[in-house]
C-alpha cells in the first residue's frame, strides 16, 4: 500500500494553479518542456454556458505556462479548438493528458461532436437537450502529436479508442489515463459507460466503469485487454483515473463517486496492479480528501476535487494538480461560481 497523498500535502498556494476570467477551467495536465518552463494543458469553456453540461458542447483544450510548478499559469494559446461538426472531435475537446515519448509530445484527449445548430443567446442548456445527449454519446479518445510543446499539433482523423457494441464500453469512452510501459508501449486506463437497451432507465447509459487497453505506441493501434470492467463490483463507481508505474508495478488514483471504497464521498481511492491489466483497489484507504489546507492557514472543503494529475521529479510525485470549484456540499457542478486547476506541493 502506498503512503496517502494527504500525508504528503503541503499548503496549497492560493495564487497558484490556473484560472481564466470569463471561463470555466478544468482538467489540468502539466509537463516541464525543453524550455525549462512548466506547461499546463487544460480544458476551458465560456461562462455563457452552464458549467455542467456546457463542457459537452463548448470545451476546448488550451495551453498555459509558468516558470514554476505552483504557478500561477498564464494562458498561452488554444491548442485543440472546435473544427466542425463533421469531425469526430469537431465540437468539443476535453480531458487532456500530456506526456513526452521518444522525443515527441503526445496529447491524449476526449473529443465529441453533434449535428445540431449552435445554442442561441438566451436558450437554456440541459442534460436533456439534444446537443448534450448526442455529444455525450459521441465521446471518444484521441491523440494529437507535436515535435515541440508549442505545436503545431497534428490531430488524427479517427479516435484511437472507440466504443464496442454489446460491451461495458458501448455508449462512450473518456478520461484517458496513459502510462509508458517498460517495453516502450502504452497502457491506457479509461472510463466507459454501457448503452442501455429499451425500455430505457432515466438515462440511456449505465454507470461509470473502467477499462484498459494497450498499444505499441501512443498513436496505436490499441487492443482492448478485457471484455469486462476492471472492477466488477456493482456497489462501486469510479471516475478520473490517473496511473503511473514504479518498481512495484502500476498504481492508480481515482475519484470514488460513492465513497464506499476510500471512506469519503468524492474522495481519492488507490488501486494497484502487477501488470497494468489486473487491478485491485485498497479498501478503507483515503488517498486524498476534498478538505484542503491552503497557505493562508484555512482548511476548506472544496465543492469538487477531480481530474487528479501528479507531476514527478526524480521519479517521485512532487506536485498534485486537481480541478476544483467553490461549490458547496459536494455539489460543485450545481452551485459553483468559479472553477480552476489548483496545485498542491508534496513533501519530498
Amino acid at each position: 500500500m502506498k503512503e496517502s497523498l494527504t500525508k504528503k500535502m503541503l499548503p496549497a498556494p492560493i495564487g497558484g494553479g490556473f484560472r481564466m476570467e470569463g471561463y470555466w477551467v478544468w482538467c489540468g495536465s502539466v509537463i516541464r518542456a525543453e524550455d525549462g518552463r512548466y506547461h499546463m494543458f487544460a480544458s476551458r469553456w465560456p461562462k455563457c454556458y452552464p458549467m455542467h453540461p456546457g463542457w459537452l458542447i463548448a470545451s476546448e483544450i488550451v495551453r498555459a505556462v509558468s516558470d514554476t510548478p505552483e504557478g500561477p499559469y498564464r494562458f498561452a494559446e488554444v491548442v485543440l479548438p472546435a473544427r466542425g461538426a463533421e469531425y469526430w472531435d469537431g465540437r468539443a475537446t476535453h480531458n487532456p493528458h500530456i506526456f513526452r515519448w521518444n522525443g515527441r509530445y503526445y496529447l491524449y484527449y476526449v473529443g465529441t461532436t453533434h449535428p445540431f445548430r449552435e445554442l442561441r443567446e438566451g436558450e437554456q442548456l440541459t442534460l436533456e437537450d439534444c446537443r448534450t445527449v448526442v455529444a455525450r454519446s459521441n465521446k471518444r479518445i484521441g491523440v494529437a502529436a507535436a515535435d515541440q510543446i508549442t505545436g503545431p499539433w497534428k490531430r488524427m482523423d479517427e479516435p484511437v479508442l472507440k466504443t464496442r457494441p454489446g460491451f461495458f464500453d458501448s455508449f462512450l469512452v473518456s478520461n484517458p489515463a496513459p502510462c509508458i510501459n517498460r517495453d516502450g508501449g502504452v497502457t491506457l486506463v479509461y472510463k466507459a459507460r454501457a448503452y442501455c437497451k429499451p425500455p430505457y432507465p432515466e438515462f440511456l447509459h449505465g454507470k461509470m466503469e473502467f477499462g484498459v487497453a494497450s498499444a505499441p505506441c501512443p498513436e496505436g493501434p490499441y487492443r482492448y485487454e478485457s471484455d469486462v470492467p476492471l472492477f466488477r463490483d456493482p456497489a462501486v463507481q469510479f471516475e478520473d483515473p490517473f496511473i503511473w508505474r514504479d518498481g512495484d508495478g502500476y498504481n492508480m488514483i481515482a475519484k470514488d463517486m460513492n465513497g464506499n471504497v476510500c471512506g469519503e464521498k468524492y474522495g481519492g481511492l488507490f488501486a494497484s496492479s502487477p501488470d497494468g491489466i489486473h487491478w485491485e483497489f485498497q479498501k478503507d484507504f483515503l488517498m486524498y480528501s476534498r478538505r484542503v489546507l491552503w497557505d493562508d492557514g484555512a482548511v476548506r472543503e472544496m465543492g469538487n476535487l477531480e481530474r487528479p494529475f501528479l507531476l514527478f521529479e526524480d521519479g517521485k510525485p512532487a506536485y498534485a494538480f486537481f480541478a476544483t470549484s467553490d461549490g458547496k456540499d459536494g455539489q460543485g457542478f450545481a452551485n459553483c461560481t468559479e472553477t480552476w486547476n489548483m496545485v498542491i506541493p508534496l513533501k519530498k
